[in-house]
């Protein structure tokens, strides 16, 4: 399969064969292919060359019709069911051709015997408002066996799941896959999700195809220097020295705001983060994660408690940040912590672009000083630019990630305030990232993390926190963390 965008070639002659029945997994960074991979065999865009042969036949697909009409189906990582709708209504208007006039006795009993035949539970009287996160995407799942694909693309399917939920998940896909009843190609960035559950795996870098093979054959080593084409593979710092419990650098205590939809409040009764200690949040998206940070970086107004940063109450200004050293690395930083139309220099000057270099005000913007301040930061953190003066919004995701970081870093910082910092990020650039921020912390700086990603929280935190519908629900110190257990209080159990 090749794939070419005008002079961009996406897909450079790119061969895989998924045996039938087996789980196999797709692997690669960001913009090693993959999406443009399923897009092609789904029929979402024609290839400029190759084919696709199914039961060795070479087919045909230009459209995801067509790749239904031949037993192809995808889930996607976001949801695509109706939410005011049932999960028995969601299955039966996914169904090509269905009824003008629906006769729900005959679909029932349809839904019935198709549900026997599966290891998959749903509610099927249950909104899909108000079903959790798994269900949902179990009903993804079951919409695609309903319609009788024999070959499911999965696209990170459990991003939004807990890491029960996942295995739960993959474990009854699997089982179904050693049936011979399904055939599962999973794009995933989890190493531990291709160990555990696929038999094949097949690698693209920069959008050819970088090797493969059995997964027992394979160390995950292996699988992520075909990824990133290096025999010596990027590793995170170690954690030195233990936190300093005495003055907490950050308190919270009986804060409370409205939340996203400001129907409901975010309740944090009693929160601390000490010197040289990485406090992590964990947490399924929408839990009150997003609102905690806006409050703590002054955009979202409390309604109630304290904030209180070295001692003193604190309420997120620019000046109170750059006096106590807070530093803050939101989600989406293009969007929320930088200005697209800007260039690289004048992004990185935000934090000193009206402080001389001893630190005092300036009423006149130096350029020459703010020139010679981005140079430094992008020696020093690997920014890859075409120019200093070139927009930031041309960078690619990790290097935006990374003037941000060296921005939020520069100077003495005292708290650090991080939301899914490495989300959807290159292996080498999540690897640098995480590697700065435990440098942070070794340092002394009090760290706190936000992050969805389990695995992530488990291998940087001194403490992890739960959120759950607002609140905290629990805490573990890291090192005896067990993800199971933080699973369950993250899905509210």
């Amino acid at each position: 399969m090749t794939k070419q965008f005008g002079g961009f070639t996406a897909l450079d002659d790119v061969s895989i064969r998924v045996r039938p029945g087996t789980m196999h997994a797709l692997l690669g960074e960001n913009g090693a292919g993959k999406s443009t991979l399923v897009k092609c065999v789904m029929g979402f865009q024609p290839p400029t060359r190759g084919s696709t042969v199914i039961d060795g036949r070479e087919v045909a697909i230009d459209s995801p019709r067509a790749a239904q009409a031949l037993g192809v189906g995808m889930v996607y990582q976001h949801f695509t069911l109706v939410p005011s709708l049932t999960a028995a209504e969601n299955l039966v208007i996914a169904r090509a051709g269905g009824p003008r006039v629906i006769d729900w006795r005959r679909e029932r009993a349809r839904l019935d015997a198709f549900l026997a035949g599966t290891p998959f539970a749903v509610p099927l009287d249950k909104p899909v408002a108000r079903l959790a996160a798994g269900e949902k995407q179990k009903l993804e799942i079951l919409k695609q066996l309903y319609l009788d694909q024999r070959l499911l693309i999965l696209d990170e399917p459990t991003s939004v799941l807990t890491p029960a939920e996942a295995d739960e998940m993959l474990g009854l896909l699997r089982g179904m896959t050693d049936a011979g009843r399904l055939t599962v190609l999973m794009i995933t960035h989890k190493f531990r999700e291709v160990t555990a559950f696929c038999e094949e795996v097949s690698v693209l870098r920069r959008g050819r195809y970088a090797g493969g093979g059995l997964v027992a054959d394979l160390a995950r080593a292996d699988m992520a220097a075909m990824m990133i084409g290096a025999a010596t593979l990027p590793t995170v710092g170690q954690r030195i020295g233990e936190p300093r419990r005495t003055v907490p650098v950050l308190s919270l205590r009986g804060v409370a705001a409205p939340d996203l939809s400001g129907r409901k409040q975010v309740r944090i009764d009693a929160l601390d983060v000490f010197p040289g200690e990485i406090v992590g949040i964990a947490g399924i998206s929408g839990n009150g994660q997003k609102e905690l940070v806006e409050v703590l970086a002054g955009q979202r107004a409390r309604t109630e408690g304290q904030v209180l940063v070295a001692g003193a109450p604190y309420a997120g200004t620019r000046g109170e940040a750059q006096a106590r050293g807070v530093r803050c690395i939101p989600e989406e930083p293009l969007r929320n912590a930088c200005v697209p139309r800007m260039s690289v220099t004048e992004n990185l000057a935000f934090r000193i672009f009206d402080r001389t270099a001893e630190g005092g005000r300036r009423s006149w913007l130096d350029r020459g000083f703010m020139r010679d301040h981005a140079r430094r930061l992008i020696d020093a953190y690997g920014i890859k630019t075409a120019s200093p003066e070139a927009e930031i919004a041309t960078l690619s995701g990790g290097n935006v990630q990374r003037a941000v970081l060296a921005r939020e870093l520069a100077g003495t910082v005292r708290l650090l305030i991080t939301a899914n910092p490495c989300f959807g990020l290159d292996f080498a650039v999540v690897a640098d990232i995480r590697s700065q921020i435990v440098a942070a912390r070794n340092q002394g700086t009090a760290v706190l993390l936000i992050s969805e990603d389990l695995d992530e929280l488990l291998e940087l935190s001194d403490r992890i926190l739960v959120m759950s519908e607002g609140r905290i629900t629990y805490e573990t110190p890291g090192a005896v963390a067990d993800a199971h257990v933080i699973g369950s209080h993250m899905a509210g159990h």
